[in-house]
């Protein structure tokens, strides 16, 4: 036996230096990592900029053909390795290039999931006033406002769309006099942010496989309680077609396939490596074909889930300012989950502050779950 092969014999034979808990814990932290702001942020805009239903079907179709299969591929190579995403690439030497594009990747993407942390943490704290900032207009909108009082409230924007504009981003109408001076409001929590996620990470996966059960979790229970209400709202089920219903000649729009292509790969977190680290610290022998099954499922019904939401939210508009169209009631973008979803919290009658917190927390465990898979390291090699 050479030298070269006594080696592999001894690499395959090591184990992690670390493994999960149980179970439960790669599951739960496989599920926060892949259920996230995938599905409840980009998934309803990308699906509104292409037009609902058109999109729900190239996406569904993607994720059985590509991403499921991707993800078992992942987690099958981490697990054999027992390593991260560069030590897991040595079987390929020719494909290493592969691996550091993965890990630049994510570092590049943690730094704009712990953004979306921030504004996350600051409609967190407005939601602790006596009155929710965002239900009602203010003075300084004028008469861009409607809060759903005025006849005619053709052309007008929600208190929400306004509040997140306006006082959350700071929004200048042009850049003539540049873009203005960093707001220590946000500022202050991405700070905030960032050590929310150190302090889970400090003792790498017996902190992060712990929290995982919480941040596995607790955003369900939002998101059921969001889509009762959402539903429930006038014009909501308008919206809610729109959603589901296909634009059949769309469908041969390489553009939308492409759009869903790329939802599926953002969504579950394949191809940047964190799959295969959290993987790596799975016992050799165990089965994870019932854990990618479940993983995935889970993953496309919390897509269908936020998409319902924000549809619903967006078929009530409709419905307040007479607008027929549901595609031109906001603006689309990065922006309309941070407008939905409060809009949403504000038609609650009762108390709406109890389960505006609690909202405001869950994209941002989800972004936290994600930005912690990017920093967990990988067990060591021999």
């Amino acid at each position: 036996m050479s030298r070269k092969q006594a080696e592999l014999k001894l690499d395959e034979q090591q184990k992690p230096k670390e493994e999960w808990g149980n179970g439960l814990e790669f599951l739960f932290s496989c599920i926060s990592l892949s259920v996230g702001l995938g599905n409840i942020w980009r998934f309803p805009y990308i699906a509104f900029q292409n037009g609902g239903g058109t999109f729900v079907i190239p996406y569904l179709i993607a994720l059985l053909v590509i991403g499921r299969p991707v993800y078992y591929l992942e987690i099958s190579l981490g697990q054999f390795r027992g390593g991260g995403v560069l030590r897991a690439f040595d079987l390929a030497p020719l494909l290493k290039g592969v691996a550091a594009g993965q890990v630049l990747a994510t570092g590049a993407s943690i730094t704009y999931y712990s953004s979306i942390m921030a504004l996350t943490l600051r409609f967190l704290l407005a939601s602790f006033s006596a009155e929710l900032p965002w239900s009602s207009c203010r003075p300084s909108w004028g008469s861009d406002c409607h809060d759903g009082s005025s006849a005619n409230a053709s052309g007008k924007m929600s208190p929400a769309q306004l509040y997140f504009e306006r006082e959350i981003l700071h929004e200048l109408p042009n850049l003539d006099d540049g873009v203005g001076v960093p707001n220590w409001q946000l500022v202050a929590c991405l700070a905030v942010a960032w050590l929310i996620i150190g302090a889970v990470l400090i003792r790498g996966i017996k902190s992060s496989g712990k929290a995982a059960y919480f941040l596995g979790v607790f955003p369900y229970v939002v998101l059921v309680v969001l889509l009762l209400r959402a539903v429930t709202l006038p014009g909501a089920w308008s919206g809610i077609v729109y959603f589901f219903k296909p634009q059949w000649q769309e469908l041969l729009n390489p553009l939308v396939w492409y759009a869903a292509v790329t939802q599926v790969f953002f969504s579950l977190a394949i191809c940047f490596g964190t799959v295969i680290t959290y993987a790596s610290y799975n016992n050799f022998h165990r089965n994870v074909y019932n854990d990618i099954v479940i993983i995935t499922t889970m993953d496309s019904c919390s897509s269908i889930i936020a998409g319902c939401i924000t549809f619903g939210i967006l078929g009530n508009l409709a419905k307040q300012t007479g607008i027929t169209d549901i595609g031109s009631v906001v603006k689309g973008g990065t922006g309309l989950a941070f407008i939905s979803y409060p809009e949403a919290i504000a038609k609650f009658e009762y108390v709406p502050q109890a389960l505006a917190a609690p909202s405001a927390w869950a994209p941002a465990s989800y972004a936290s779950s994600a930005t912690n898979s990017a920093n967990v390291p990988a067990p060591a090699g021999p």
